[in-house]
């Protein structure tokens, strides 16, 4: 069991309220549950209760997790997993599951447990058994890989760093506004999981794509995204694909690693948002 704070507890008590089909929304690394807000109002204008829940340990603000970086270091794959299914274990409803990034990654572990009605991973970090590692890939991952001891610390990104990684595909005036906005340091723990996930028997970067009970599925794909290339989401795609439940790929234009939070967000949000409502129920 993992500590749920008490405004996540008090998020989890108006959704049981609502009697509505809950959407849990995931962030990954160098975000905060904050890159969701918009998400979470258009799909409460839906119809469902949206509910945006933290990383263990995440600050509320992006201020402060900027001043205190310390507390987001150290978090596990298989910590933060097990504190999403701690999280859905308190929800009235099985909810529909989002996420970005690692947060992708973190609701696929969780499809696999059976505890999600219809998931969407957006630019999914890999999983044990997803083999491409595109160099740009390991660009965007240097920053933290390229020292061991970042494993146990939480480091953030220079600006130069969230442009390759996240915002390629926007303006230099909008890269510059999203990282003000949204950029904290990240965990170094997943990403060092991540890169010896193929090479580890006992890895927490694992998902049971085979669980017949993993429900329906969507991988959605940046076409330019440099931290999670086209290629590995593709092949994350091909693995998902053998499960019996229906799994679908969608390939957005144009569109790097920031998708959910750029100028662009509302297709990206609206297509996740297409597919929810014909699995899900409100």
């Amino acid at each position: 069991m993992t500590d749920i704070p008490q405004h996540t507890l008090d998020d989890i008590e108006q959704v049981n309220a609502s009697g509505l089909t809950p959407v849990l929304f995931i962030h990954g690394l160098w975000l905060l549950p904050n890159s969701w807000e918009r998400w979470a109002e258009v799909f409460k204008a839906a119809g469902y209760a949206p509910i945006t829940p933290g990383w263990p340990d995440d600050p509320e603000t992006v201020a402060e997790a900027n001043a205190h970086p310390e507390v987001l270091a150290g978090k596990t794959v298989g910590q933060v997993a097990d504190h999403y299914t701690d999280i859905i274990g308190k929800l009235d409803k099985q909810p529909a599951v989002i996420g970005h990034s690692f947060g992708g990654l973190l609701a696929q572990i969780i499809a696999g447990r059976g505890l999600s009605n219809a998931t969407v991973g957006i630019d999914s970090a890999p999983f044990q058994g997803v083999l491409p590692l595109p160099v740009s890939t390991l660009r965007s991952a240097s920053p933290v890989l390229k020292n061991p001891a970042n494993y146990h610390k939480a480091i953030p990104l220079t600006y130069e760093q969230f442009r390759y990684a996240f915002a390629n595909a926007v303006s230099e005036e909008e890269a510059h506004l999203l990282y003000e906005e949204f950029a904290v340091p990240a965990p170094g723990a997943p990403l060092f999981q991540g890169a010896v996930a193929n090479f580890n028997p006992w890895s927490q970067v694992k998902v049971d794509h085979e669980n017949a009970y993993r429900g329906p599925m969507l991988i959605i794909s940046g076409a330019r995204d440099h931290t999670v290339p086209p290629a590995i989401v593709e092949a994350n795609y091909k693995i998902q694909q053998k499960n019996s439940g229906v799994t679908e790929f969608a390939s957005i234009p144009d569109r790097g690693h920031s998708l959910t939070i750029d100028s662009g967000w509302l297709e990206v949000a609206n297509t996740a948002l297409a597919f929810v409502q014909r699995f899900s129920e409100r």
